[in-house]
């Protein structure tokens, strides 16, 4: 199960969860998961210090949040939040974690993202559902896997 944050007026998550703040809460909760035989993921922004907070939490797989490089619009910002990600899957992974990453991902900013060296899984909802509508889910889904794969 992936941890994410939740503020009363988000329609969406904006943002990855402060593990750093709260590490003593997470570390109880997320062993109290994985003695259920619960793999506890942790939706985190792309920073060595939540990093650190999750690799001394337990957790054994980290989500980086994508949506700040998603909702770039300025080339020079959205180059800077794809070095921000990439960094964060680097540092991640020396640390043993398994990163994944996800939000805001879709069928034209996927590619960047999945050229990142050690990511390991995509969470890629929204984008897929709608482009199912049209298309079906079988075919969204090939379109979406041939673009991470070709990356």
């Amino acid at each position: 199960c992936c941890l994410v944050p939740e503020r009363r007026e988000e329609l969406t998550t904006e943002g990855g969860l402060d593990a750093a703040a709260q590490v003593d809460y997470l570390r109880d909760y997320c062993g109290e998961l994985a003695e259920a035989g619960v793999r506890v993921s942790l939706f985190i922004d792309a920073d060595e210090r939540q990093l650190e907070a999750a690799a001394e939490i337990g957790a054994p797989v980290v989500e980086i949040h994508t949506g700040h490089y998603a909702d770039a619009r300025d080339p020079d910002r959205r180059q800077a939040e794809l070095a921000r990600i990439a960094h964060a899957a680097l540092y991640g992974r020396r640390m043993g974690l398994q990163v994944n990453a996800g939000h805001g991902l879709d069928y034209h900013n996927v590619q960047a993202v999945a050229a990142i060296e050690g990511l390991r899984e995509f969470n890629i909802g929204h984008s897929i559902v709608a482009r199912a509508l049209f298309s079906g889910f079988a075919e969204a889904v090939r379109e979406m896997k041939r673009l991470i794969q070709s990356a």
